[in-house]
């Protein structure tokens, strides 16, 4: 477990793509209940460990998951998201032409606004340019900090928090995720994981009210390589 920050208030985790945040119908052991042991271990806690969940990444996401480890900070902290007082940012790897004329700009902010409806049973959102029934309008910025040969590195940042917000947006201007099949990606990632990382957090601190600025660590391979390539 790598954990980025921690205090008696809240503690932050870079999660690996393949965790769950939270326990559910699989049966796996969440991120939670390991933050949970090791609260228990460091600091000698008897009985049960309180541990808030603040919010949640996707299981094959990597990156930045926030905790709390008091009702208060937990309290404090949902109140920060409610308020969108939170900066959450994200990067991912999508696929660009290699043809020059067709290649994106980097450094140049793209707004996205859809309509999306989420599907329960298939546990997918569908994008629309208009608002249509059951429909909630999301909201994000993105633009290409790095260019490789057939992938780029795309900066986003979330207006709103809708489900799989960025991957569909994403793949409903041609830009679906590396690794993503569930939103057109050609194929795979190895391990399971699609190219979408929890990159840094930023917001005042709800107890201490200091600064809070964590960034989580940047995978080996390719987002290495096309980190190497930001201008």
């Amino acid at each position: 477990m790598d954990i980025i920050y921690e205090d008696n208030h809240i503690i932050i985790v870079n999660k690996a793509p393949g965790e769950i945040v939270q326990g559910d119908k699989t049966g796996d052991q969440p991120l939670s209940d390991l933050v949970k042991a090791y609260i228990k271990e460091a600091y000698a806690k008897p009985g049960e460990v309180f541990l808030g969940v603040v919010h949640r990444l996707d299981r094959p996401v990597g990156g930045l998951v926030v905790f709390a480890r008091t009702s208060k900070g937990l309290t404090r902290m949902n109140e920060l998201f409610r308020k969108s007082e939170v900066k959450k940012t994200y990067w991912a790897i999508v696929p660009v032409s290699q043809k020059e004329s067709e290649r994106p700009p980097l450094h140049t902010p793209v707004r996205l606004e859809h309509w999306l409806v989420r599907n329960e049973q298939q546990n997918k959102s569908y994008a629309y340019d208009r608002e249509v029934p059951k429909s909630k309008k999301a909201v994000l910025d993105y633009q290409f900090i790095g260019l490789g040969e057939r992938y780029g590195l795309v900066e986003v940042n979330l207006h709103t928090g809708r489900h799989h917000q960025i991957r569909c947006q994403l793949a409903k201007v041609g830009f679906p995720i590396k690794g993503d099949l569930k939103y057109g990606a050609k194929r795979s990632n190895p391990d399971g994981s699609i190219s979408l990382l929890a990159r840094s957090i930023d917001f005042v601190h709800p107890v201490s009210k200091k600064q809070i600025h964590a960034v989580a660590p940047l995978p080996e391979g390719i987002w290495q390589s096309l980190a190497g390539k930001m201008a």
